[in-house]
């Protein structure tokens, strides 16, 4: 390899450790609290991926009932983004709109993480509940 592309490579591997030592529990900067917020959000995003799974995996043998799920998660998706944009218009263009941007972004994934997990919980017989039991 050569010296000049070892040297250009170099500041990628420190920004790899930097970002595997960040102690979210005591963030006291504001491009800290901003990453932290934002891994949050990944966190939130990859459960919420996992659950969406869950589900499409229920429904594997009702493609209307599928199609179904993908329309609402689409709109839903919509929903989130344009409430998120519309609740951090306040701070946009701000050092902290990351923060709130990812807050925003985590608890209202949050929230549907648990409304898609209440169709995993559906009891045998329950009319209402659109997920048949594992």
């Amino acid at each position: 390899m050569s010296p000049r592309l070892l040297l250009a490579l170099t500041p990628l591997l420190f920004t790899s450790i930097a970002h595997a030592a960040v102690d979210c529990a005591n963030a006291s900067d504001q491009a800290t609290m901003n990453q932290c917020a934002g891994q949050e959000y990944k966190a939130a995003d990859k459960e919420l991926n996992a659950v969406y799974q869950q589900i499409t995996a229920r429904l594997k043998d009702n493609a209307d009932a599928r199609k179904l799920l993908v329309n609402a998660q689409r709109a839903w998706i919509g929903f989130r983004d344009a409430e998120c944009e519309f609740s951090t218009s306040g701070v946009a263009g701000g050092s902290v709109y990351p923060l709130i941007y990812s807050n925003c972004m985590t608890g209202v994934t949050q929230s549907r993480v648990k409304t898609l997990k209440q169709y995993l919980k559906c009891e045998e017989g329950d009319m209402s509940c659109p997920v048949p039991g594992a």
